[in-house]
């Protein structure tokens, strides 16, 4: 997608258009003008010569080609380039409901979530201030906003599980945490666009539904990034009402998480092992840790037809002899 600085500098192409049409012209009736004012033959192709016509076309559509060119590069066209971002707020949302301890994913999904969390922090540029919500039976700010990351992994290796799993209520603390921080960098002109990544094997058993919080997230201007992490195969062990233990089904459920992530801007992922969640943690640190930004490219274009003029003046030169 390209725009313009100075767009109204376009309207000059009506000129290039109107040179083109004249030259057209003069092509197509100027000879028979001369036709009627000469009787000599000889004399009229010494004055209007047709031989290597298709030559002169050539060159003049080369010459307005490039002034065409030129109209566009004074006009200052740009285009969206994508460029690192420097700065940036990330709320990591961490499910620890008891269903993260499947062992479906080789240790378990917690400890595979929190590995792949760490390397993903790892990786993220200085300046982002990272922050860390945990959820099960509730949601928590255990971690505001900060470019401490050791501080914000060290958090994420102390998660433990605990019952319920409240999506909403995540998505929810995470706003407000964000709002906060955001009001005391905007006060210090230190703000930055702002993000949310949620990580869930479930759907939500307490507190707000998931798709109430898709209007907070949309008010605030905040894209939710949410990853389904498990496989449909997972299973836990909890005591048995009569003794022993009994095994309970705990398979992913992303549906709710694509929803979340689609309404709000963000993108939903789904991840069934500790690999394919490193993955998806380098897919997300270059979609997030990247901007876009017009940037003028006139220089192409002004390139461009002085390119074009050196061609037309060599084939002019080459041709003719001169510079027509």
């Amino acid at each position: 997608m390209s725009n313009f600085v100075s767009p109204l500098w376009l309207l000059a192409e009506l000129v290039v258009v109107a040179l083109a049409v004249a030259y057209v012209a003069w092509s197509l009736f100027g000879r028979q003008r001369f036709a009627v004012r000469f009787s000599n033959v000889e004399l009229l192709d010494k004055v209007a010569p047709s031989r290597a016509g298709w030559r002169r076309h050539v060159v003049s559509g080369l010459f307005l080609l490039a002034l065409a060119v030129m109209v566009v590069a004074v006009a200052r066209p740009q285009t969206e380039v994508t460029v690192p971002t420097e700065k940036a707020t990330l709320m990591l949302a961490i499910d620890t409901s008891l269903s993260m301890e499947a062992t479906d994913v080789d240790p378990n999904r917690l400890k595979a979530a929190q590995d792949a969390a760490v390397n993903f922090i790892d990786n993220l540029p200085e300046k982002f201030n990272v922050g860390l919500v945990e959820f099960a039976g509730s949601a928590q700010t255990l971690v505001p906003p900060t470019t401490d990351h050791t501080r914000v992994q060290r958090s994420i290796n102390k998660l433990e599980l605990r019952e319920g799993t409240a999506i909403g209520d995540a998505v929810d603390v995470s706003l407000k945490t964000i709002a906060d921080f955001t009001a005391d960098a905007e006060l210090s002109g230190d703000s930055a666009p702002a993000a949310i990544i949620v990580l869930s094997d479930g759907e939500t058993t307490v507190g707000r539904p998931t798709a109430d919080a898709i209007p907070l997230a949309k008010e605030a201007g905040v894209p939710v990034w949410t990853i389904s992490f498990g496989t449909p195969d997972g299973v836990i062990t909890m005591p048995g009402e009569f003794g022993g233990e009994q095994a309970i089904p705990v398979p992913v459920a992303p549906e709710p998480l694509e929803q979340l992530a689609k309404d709000t801007g963000g993108q939903a992922y789904t991840a069934e092992s500790a690999n394919q969640l490193n993955d998806v943690y380098k897919e997300l640190g270059s979609a997030i840790g990247d901007e876009t930004e017009l940037s003028e490219i006139g220089w192409r274009w002004t390139l461009a037809g002085f390119a074009l003029l050196v061609v037309a003046g060599g084939l002019s030169t080459w041709w003719f002899r001169r510079m027509i």
